[in-house]
């Protein structure tokens, strides 16, 4: 079975709800970036182990958390042995608001996966954009190109919309049939 790892930054908790989603539906490890924008120990093994990496960050002033850049600009080590070339890459994020700039979050995780030479999987679903649809259905906020999730400024973490999650499974469960059909043994 391959490998697939979860990094991830979350200041407030959203985020890591999400990532869980996304390695319950891929059967991955988590990896955490912690609040000065380190791994834990082992994070970098982790990754170089992966077969496949999801990458995960809040939507903080239209772009990825500063904890998650950080976690970027030192994966220079892996990009200049070219480490994890051919991998396969996904990536998920979370704002505030409805729109929240996501987008732009999301094309700069699959900007730095291209850069390592990475093979991106989108999310796969169509979106639920009927007059029926609801914010519990999956891909409501209707994305291609990854997992997104709105969680309101004065929601908890565990307020989260069931859609959301259940996307981010879905995601996760996408990323783990590519990836067992990409395996190498």
């Amino acid at each position: 079975m391959p490998q697939i790892a979860v990094v991830y930054h979350s200041g407030y908790g959203h985020t890591q709800r999400m990532a869980q989603a996304v390695a319950d539906g891929a059967g991955a490890e988590l990896i955490a970036i912690d609040a000065d924008g380190n791994l834990p120990e082992g994070g970098w093994e982790s990754l170089a182990a992966a077969s496949a990496i999801i990458f995960g960050s809040p939507t903080y002033m239209a772009g990825p958390s500063w904890q998650f850049k950080r976690f970027a600009d030192a994966s220079s080590k892996p990009w200049f042995s070219q480490a994890w070339k051919d991998k396969l890459f996904a990536g998920f994020t979370n704002s505030a608001a409805t729109n929240g700039d996501k987008q732009i979050t999301l094309d700069y995780l699959f900007h730095l996966a291209m850069q390592h030479g990475g093979l991106w999987v989108g999310a796969g679903v169509l979106p639920s954009n009927s007059k029926t649809a609801t914010r519990n259905d999956v891909n409501w906020l209707g994305a291609y190109s990854g997992a997104m999730a709105q969680s309101p400024s004065d929601a908890s973490a565990g307020e989260m919309a069931r859609g959301d999650l259940d996307t981010a499974r879905v995601l996760g469960q996408r990323v783990a049939e590519l990836a067992a059909r990409f395996h190498k043994d």
